[in-house]
């Protein structure tokens, strides 16, 4: 019996979103298309970086999915061909190791081939600055400029290519910043024991080589599909660390640090397997930073939770608030001093380090917390809220809706006709920097934002409960149904 050909009716434009453009593997992200795409980029990186940096040395690195190391070779030679030099690297490593080395090496940016937390039937490209992080929205909006005029990128004389680790220099800087020493000697005294769920991804063997010692090391082999999920810090794809953390039943300390599939987001598992998102961590490692004597700005996105800036004030600390994405956390620390910036997603990053969040580096900074402290980093989260008075749960929900038509009707109704009444709480206040935030009259909040590429919603909110979180999302489906 003969079947119907399969036809590929919609391929979606190269677009760059919060944090490089991605798409799904033969489909949106192609060969042909990295082939166009990165030459480009290195083109608009020279342009605005040529001048500072006086390089002609464009870095290319890529994560564990399908196909990365080929699509990154692809990326390599396109750029090569068009007059640049390639640093090209010799296997896997985090998307920050990549942006450590362009800011180190004085590079004029770096092209990473990654998804970062997507499923596997993706992959990306992601493109970083000469300073060591994103590049902000006025240079992708540059590339997506010259990709509309579909002019390739004039070929020249071939740059060169080499191979370099790009370990070794990121590890170092990594253990100048951290007391490993101390670290390693917890470890091996039997005082913590680290369980580390890399994900399938780029961090395995990470943190082995920061510490100097082994740890317990989750999902380090090569799976591209994930095992059917994605690599991304959040519970339900986490049941192998969570469950083995709640079964663990030595006389040492139960430390969990969980990595997305191109390390630079993260999470955490208490000693009692309860997972911790960066809306813990950060008040967390707020605290711990201002201990060791670092100052600073703390900058947080609109949906960080409110215990953030009540720890910040605790200690001082100047306060300044992002649309979500961490690209305009990475812009504000080129722009002044900050000493942390943090997003609800798990992107972390540190102003004395790389415009450019860092798991790996904020899993060392936990490790040295619970080390120093000799407390569970529940019963660390326990004592700041006590000191600041603020007890609240945290959720969120990303919704998928029938067409982008329904998006548009939701956005109209929300620019017009808000709410007074969620979830029988009375509106108080409306912040619209980025999606509609609703402050309610307990003191509770919803946000409400819509993705710019797909028919996505996505609903965040904390309260002072679990069930007065989830009330209010039911809240919210009920009202986009």
């Amino acid at each position: 019996m003969a079947h119907a050909p399969m036809t590929i009716t919609t391929i979606n434009p190269i677009q760059f979103g919060t944090d490089g453009w991605r798409g799904v593997i033969a489909a949106d992200f192609t060969f042909d298309r990295v082939m166009t795409v990165a030459p480009i980029a290195a083109q608009v990186l020279s342009e605005v970086y040529g001048q500072e940096t006086g390089s002609n040395t464009v870095i290319v690195g890529y994560d564990r999915r399908f196909l990365s190391e080929e699509f990154a070779r692809t990326a390599a030679e396109s750029i090569r061909k068009v007059g640049f030099d390639i640093l090209f690297s010799e296997g896997f490593a985090p998307t920050p190791a990549f942006s450590w080395a362009a800011k180190k090496l004085n590079a004029l940016g770096a092209i990473v081939i990654t998804a970062s937390h997507n499923p596997g039937n993706y992959s990306g490209l992601k493109v970083k600055s000469a300073h060591g992080g994103s590049v902000p929205p006025e240079v992708t909006k540059k590339i997506e400029a010259l990709l509309a005029k579909n002019e390739p990128a004039a070929e020249k004389t071939p740059g060169t290519f080499t191979t370099f680790d790009p370990w070794e220099s990121y590890c170092e800087g990594l253990r100048s910043l951290v007391d490993t020493t101390a670290i390693k000697s917890a470890i091996e005294q039997g005082k913590i024991t680290v369980f580390a769920d890399v994900m399938h991804g780029a961090a395995a063997t990470g943190l082995a080589r920061l510490i100097g010692t082994e740890i317990h090391e989750l999902n380090s082999d090569r799976d591209p599909l994930f095992e059917g999920g994605a690599p991304e810090p959040l519970p339900k794809y986490l049941p192998k660390i969570l469950q083995t953390i709640q079964n663990f039943d030595g006389n040492s300390l139960a430390v969990g640090l969980v990595f997305d599939g191109d390390a630079d987001r993260v999470g955490a598992v208490d000693a009692k397997g309860n997972f911790l998102s960066s809306q813990i961590l950060i008040p967390i490692l707020l605290e711990h930073l201002v201990n060791k004597g670092f100052t600073g700005e703390f900058v947080k996105t609109v949906s960080g939770s409110d215990l953030m800036p009540l720890v910040a004030k605790l200690y001082g600390l100047p306060v300044y608030e992002t649309p979500i994405g961490y690209k305009y956390i990475g812009d504000r620390m080129l722009e002044t001093k900050v000493l942390l910036g943090g997003e609800e997603s798990g992107g972390i990053g540190y102003g004395h380090h790389i415009p450019e969040r860092d798991a790996l580096l904020s899993a060392l900074y936990v490790l040295e917390t619970v080390v120093q402290t000799g407390t569970d980093l529940g019963e660390l989260y326990r004592r700041l809220q006590e000191k600041t008075g603020f007890l609240a749960e945290y959720d969120r929900i990303d919704l998928p809706l029938a067409s982008m038509e329904v998006r548009a009707k939701l956005l109209d109704q929300l620019k017009t006709q808000p709410p007074q009444l969620i979830a029988g709480k009375a509106v108080v206040s409306c912040q619209t920097d980025d999606g509609y935030k609703f402050r309610l009259e307990d003191q509770s909040w919803l946000l409400i934002r819509f993705s710019g590429t797909e028919p996505v919603l996505r609903l965040y909110c904390e309260a002072s409960s679990i069930e007065q979180v989830h009330q209010t999302l039911n809240w919210a489906k009920d009202w986009a149904s």
